[in-house]
């Protein structure tokens, strides 16, 4: 079974490095490692190229945001599954694909897992760990939502469910999964471990000003697929809170 992982990049010299490591060192041999890249100007493409070992497609072109810049991953992909690992993440150890592709053996839809919130200068630095828990189809109307870096869908979905919205800023992440999990019959597998960390600091949850325009488009997409409004964007965000006790 073949994984695609895409990475999206811009201006992202100063992490990306580590994210091709990680990805290079999976003892997963089937691995299809896809670099889009947003034409960044600082060194980028020129540490994806030197260290990107294991990159099967890199691509540098200027996009209309990191949604489009996703979809043309998509696009790229030949494995049966695929996820995206960002710039600045890495693998929590190098048997995450193996483990992966062995929860898929199952003919499920999706895997998923655990993910670490970690210092942005020290990735053993534990901010808040976010415990997924297994999915049911009621749990979407709450505000559940599993970590996007540790989701792997299967490809045969896209040309049915789609792939993101592009117009969102930072919430296609959010429609994506909702419009996945909350498409009938879907079959998800949790691994009950930490798939990936995460550097603090991202598009969404950087500021307060960031944190402000992810709950509006939050609101926007829930209200798209009919879940309850404020009550599900409130149980969403109060999800977050017992994320800084997990550690």
């Amino acid at each position: 079974m073949k994984i695609s992982v895409v990475t999206i990049t811009y201006n992202s010299a100063a992490t990306v490095a580590d994210t091709l490591q990680s990805v290079a060192s999976q003892s997963y041999p089937e691995v299809e490692h896809i670099v889009v890249d947003g034409l960044s100007t600082d060194a980028t493409a020129e540490i994806v190229r030197r260290q990107g070992s294991r990159v099967a497609r890199f691509v540098s072109e200027r996009d209309r945001g990191i949604y489009d810049a996703m979809n043309k991953g998509l696009a790229l992909a030949t494995g049966e599954l695929v996820g995206f690992l960002n710039a600045d993440d890495v693998y929590a150890d190098e048997r995450v694909l193996a483990d992966i592709a062995q929860a898929a053996s199952n003919g499920a839809d999706a895997v998923y897992g655990d993910l670490e919130y970690v210092r942005s200068d020290d990735l053993a630095r534990v901010v808040r760990r976010w415990r997924s828990g297994e999915y049911s189809p009621g749990k979407l109307r709450f505000g559940w939502m599993p970590p996007h870096p540790s989701l792997y869908v299967r490809r045969a979905l896209v040309p049915a469910l789609g792939g993101f919205d592009s117009d969102l800023l930072v919430a296609g992440d959010y429609d994506f999964t909702v419009r996945y999990f909350g498409s009938p019959a879907f079959r998800a597998s949790y691994l009950q471990r930490v798939l990936v960390r995460m550097r603090t600091g991202g598009a969404s949850n950087g500021s307060l000003r960031a944190v402000a325009r992810k709950s509006s488009e939050d609101l926007k997409v829930i209200r798209r697929h009919g879940l309850p409004g404020f009550g599900t964007l409130l149980c969403k965000n109060l999800r977050k809170v017992h994320q800084f006790w997990a550690r």
